[in-house]
């Protein structure tokens, strides 16, 4: 087959490449110029040291449309968006997919730790994506979004391997992407100041107070932009004691600090995007097993659908921090079932 992969300049992505070309695929690199810190030099290194064209395809366009709106408005809104989850579906699968199409590919890959399979359904066959062999660095979190005509022209080829196999035997090989770190944080934010980001493009993030839980005013924070459900660190305030984020009401610019961080067992989530299960009809429940965050482990849940792409999630045991803009994910066992935005907590 002649296959596209977006390709990063990094191990796991040039890993993938030459995976493809020692199963005898006829294999061109791209990639996706999102932004000034996309790293085309890299890309064109990894390229070089497997012999491949690299293609580079400007997104800048789409990720400024697409991406960047979304995410601040999510932080002026309370909310604590992921913009690698709708880069994902909006941007860099979807951009990459369509210059496959129009060049004459067969398919696309990337260098994602995660598999695709095939469902039968009553409906016909579906495209899942699965959780990964090496469980620990596994991205199926960051994938929920793909639609069905993505993963059915999606090659993953590192859904079984292990990373630290991998790295030792791309070293021993000589690849120079061996040694590169694997990337942090936000890819257009290198120094992490997102909050900065944000009041360049937009102005100050205008202070409010903090309160407790019973609405007493405790001190003032500065601009809630800065500050995220859960989070207990680097709050600006002394109390005396541990205190956690509980609450971020943006129409009133208020902060509720608790002694305690919240936990909660139903969780409302919209805008789903169904992979391994087809869309349930209204009022139709599942068991399943969720997930709210990237590195929180996945326990069994409920899902109740209520139309139009929300539904309610019941879990068997409290969580943690439910937070707003964030995504949970759900399973049925290792396939991934679903996803949808969390809005918050019953």
């Amino acid at each position: 087959m002649r296959i596209l992969i977006g390709m990063s300049g990094g191990i796991d992505s040039t890993y993938a490449a030459f995976k493809l070309i020692e199963e005898g695929h006829e294999v061109e690199g791209a990639v996706i110029a999102m932004h000034e810190y996309t790293e085309v030099d890299e890309a064109k290194d990894a390229a070089d040291s497997l012999g491949i064209p690299l293609h580079i395809i400007d997104a800048r366009d789409a990720f400024n449309r697409c991406v960047i709106p979304n995410f601040m408005s999510e932080y002026t809104r309370g909310r604590t968006p992921n913009p690698c989850i709708i880069c994902n579906s909006e941007v860099k699968f979807r951009i990459l997919a369509d210059y496959a199409a129009e060049h004459g590919f067969d398919r696309i890959a990337t260098g994602h730790y995660a598999k695709i399979v095939e469902k039968s359904t009553a409906a016909g066959t579906r495209y899942a994506i699965c959780r990964a062999e090496d469980t620990a660095k596994d991205q199926t979190y960051m994938l929920w979004r793909l639609p069905q005509d993505i993963l059915s022209r999606l090659l993953l080829p590192l859904g079984n391997s292990r990373k630290e196999e991998l790295r030792e035997e791309a070293s021993a090989m000589g690849m120079s992407a061996a040694e590169r770190p694997d990337s942090q944080e936000i890819c257009f934010i290198p120094d992490g100041d997102y909050a900065a980001y944000i009041e360049e493009r937009m102005g100050p993030s205008l202070p409010g107070d903090f309160v407790d839980d019973e609405g007493r005013v405790l001190g003032r924070h500065k601009g809630i932009i800065h500050y995220t459900v859960g989070q207990r660190k680097g709050l600006g305030i002394a109390l005396g004691e541990r205190v956690f984020v509980t609450v971020i009401d943006p129409e009133a610019n208020r902060i509720t600090l608790s002694k305690d961080a919240k936990n909660g067992n139903k969780i409302l989530i919209s805008g789903t995007v169904f992979s391994g299960i087809p869309e349930p009809t209204v009022g139709e429940s599942r068991e399943l097993l969720v997930k709210i965050r990237y590195q929180s482990r996945p326990v069994p849940c409920t899902l109740t659908y209520l139309g139009e792409g929300r539904a309610v999630i019941q879990t068997a045991e409290p969580v943690r921090s439910v937070t707003a803009g964030q995504s949970a994910v759900l399973y049925e066992g290792d396939v991934l079932a679903l996803g949808g935005f969390i809005d918050g907590t019953e």
